[in-house]
């Protein structure tokens, strides 16, 4: 069922790919976009729609940015039938690299609107996504979150969506993978970052809700001998640890925590990371269960997700864990244009609350009430290791079980 990816993509480098999504347990119809219809509204003409993708083109998400920027030029050809014209009009985008850098994401955002873009897309950062947010609801434009996994994202403003997971979603769907989560100690070990605190307050939520003693060991960003922290989580005796990991410290995490024993003393969940990280576990990998938001395959191999794929591939790129967020935004954004207006945000908005669609991951929708982006999750193990370790689909978990509450979005 999943797609195999070659030894150049697991080659590259560990450092810049690697992401331990979330560690936790706690938690009609219309077709795929598509043009060659008149947009909505009286946009007769043709004049451009310009996008914004902002996105960390540099830094440390950088790998992540270019999966999502590879997985929005496959979506926006896949959207358009090859075109890039939704209805007469051409879709110009233009790149700004954020570098993960809140200030430089809002700096490049207010040129853009400055020039009259009315769509900014592609933020990589949790932390950028937060600053972007009220930017887009001061500015009256749409905008859509990338991977940023933060829960805050969603409801924030009604100008706001997402193309990607929130961190809700993972923790849910960890929960349909474990067991009764009643009188277990759980510890979440995570970087004290947005992305980070995110994870440990769902934890406490869906957990703390159901019985669980949750309880957080965070490490600043910048730490790069992790043996105390991994020391700190095993001294706490829990009986499972989640771990919510970014960047190029994940490594030496996970030789930290197999270092000290933490991953025969307690259950261990971790997100599945991008293709380059599969080989870091080692035999650890047998030990570790792992959620995910996406590999190459999960999806069953439907139509969207075999377009995907095909079209990444044959533009050079490599699919990988974020290809989804780019090529779903590319779709939303054709979508908002096409059944709404080329000009008029709030008919963009309108166009896309409530909307379902095929997407690459299978069935999703974006929620009218909070523009959470409602989506299956999977399961996976890894088997094999080194260069020859790959996931394996355990299960596919439907959008409905791993719904995150609902949060009115604020105006």
């Amino acid at each position: 069922m999943r797609c195999s990816t070659t030894d150049t993509v697991r080659s590259r480098s560990v450092r810049a790919l690697t992401l331990i999504a979330v560690g936790a347990l706690v938690a009609g119809c219309s077709s795929a976009g598509t043009a060659g219809t008149a947009a909505g509204g009286s946009d007769g003409k043709t004049a451009p729609v310009r996008v914004g993708l902002v996105y960390s083109r540099s830094g440390l998400l950088a790998a992540y940015g270019k999966q999502y920027e590879e997985g929005f030029k496959a979506g926006l050809a896949y959207a358009t039938h090859g075109t890039k014209k939704v209805g007469g009009h051409p879709v110009e985008v233009t790149e700004q690299d954020d570098a993960g850098d809140p200030a430089k994401a809002v700096a490049a955002a207010k040129t853009l609107v400055g020039k009259g873009y009315k769509i900014i897309t592609g933020t990589t950062d949790s932390g950028v996504a937060l600053q972007m947010a009220p930017l887009a609801a001061q500015n009256k434009v749409l905008y859509i979150s990338g991977p940023a996994a933060t829960d805050a994202v969603t409801g924030v403003n009604s100008y706001t969506f997402r193309s990607g997971r929130q961190s809700y979603q993972d923790i849910l769907t960890a929960g349909a993978m474990l067991g009764d989560a009643k009188g277990k100690k759980v510890t979440v070990l995570a970087q004290n970052s947005a992305f980070g605190q995110a994870n440990v307050a769902a934890v406490k939520t869906v957990l703390g809700g159901k019985g669980a003693r949750v309880g957080s060991v965070l490490a600043p960003p910048s730490a790069t001998d992790l043996t105390p922290f991994a020391r700190q989580a095993k001294a706490r005796k829990p009986d499972l640890v989640f771990v919510a990991w970014a960047g190029a410290t994940a490594p030496a995490l996970w030789t930290a925590l197999n270092q000290q024993g933490v991953l025969d003393s307690s259950e261990v969940v971790t997100g599945l990371a991008g293709a380059a990280s599969y080989p870091i576990f080692g035999k650890a990998g047998s030990k570790v269960s792992f959620l995910a938001h996406y590999f190459p395959g999960a999806g069953g191999g439907n139509p969207v997700e075999k377009a995907m794929l095909d079209g990444i591939t044959k533009a050079g790129g490599a699919p990988d864990l974020f290809s989804p967020d780019g090529f779903t935004a590319a779709q939303m954004i054709v979508h908002a244009i096409e059944s709404g207006s080329a000009t008029d945000t709030t008919a963009m908005v309108k166009a896309l609350e409530g909307w379902s669609f095929d997407g690459p991951k299978g069935k999703e929708k974006i929620r009218a009430a909070d523009h959470a982006l409602l989506q299956p999750m999977f399961t996976a193990k890894l088997k094999g290791t080194g260069s020859a370790a790959e996931p394996e689909l355990v299960d596919s978990v439907l959008m409905a079980r791993v719904a995150p509450p609902v949060k009115k979005a604020a105006g």
